[in-house]
């Protein structure tokens, strides 16, 4: 704590605006604690001790909970860091691949993002009032990505156009959490059958 609070007060005295530095080097620690958070959850869980997270971060136990004073708080956060990560990975891919193979390669990546959500469930359903509006964030952000991906896929007949995206998102859900401990290439295998599936009856371009 004494090096950190040196650190902010050097940056008070250089004249080269304090606040504009000290905004910056907040957010690069929140920024190293929602990036140490979510390795930690997704290896240890939500439940994790502060001390995993802090030493992967390199700040210090004050620091977090400057910036997240209850684990709920940090829970909430990564978790829509993480949402808006994956929501953010659509265009890109729109971008460069033929789009069913970029609904594909969408669909993986929103498999991981729920695959490594160790313990989230149950938090979410704890009553904290922190968690209450991620649900709706979830569909926020989800909804609109995938279902312009679909509307692009089924436009250019390569997808039946009688899927949405809300159906998609559950059933994708449900395939990112093998039986048994097949992990990741369980989960893409699983996605690749159910977007095969969405090629049935699709319309070429053109009909």
């Amino acid at each position: 704590m004494h090096e950190e609070t040196d650190r902010e007060t050097c940056a008070g005295t250089t004249g080269a605006r304090p606040g504009k530095r000290l905004r910056a080097d907040a957010r690069r620690s929140t920024d190293a604690l929602l990036t140490a958070a979510a390795e930690v959850f997704a290896t240890s869980g939500v439940d994790a001790p502060v001390r995993q997270i802090t030493a992967k971060a390199g700040v210090g136990a004050g620091t977090l909970y400057r910036h997240f004073p209850q684990r709920s708080d940090l829970i909430a956060a990564v978790f829509r860091n993480e949402v808006d990560a994956c929501a953010d990975a659509a265009e890109p891919l729109a971008a460069q691949h033929e789009p069913a193979e970029a609904l594909v390669g969408w669909l993986q990546r929103f498999a991981v993002f729920i695959g490594t959500k160790r313990g989230l469930g149950a938090a979410l359903h704890s009553g904290d009032r922190a968690y209450d509006s991620l649900p709706d964030y979830f569909q926020q952000r989800f909804v609109p990505v995938l279902g312009a991906l679909l509307d692009t896929a089924a436009r250019a007949g390569e997808i039946r156009s009688d899927i949405g995206p809300d159906d998609l998102l559950r059933a994708t859900g449900n395939l990112a959490m093998p039986a048994h401990d097949d992990g990741e290439g369980h989960t893409q295998r699983m996605v690749a059958l159910l977007v095969d599936g969405l090629r049935y009856g699709a319309r070429p371009r053109g009909n």
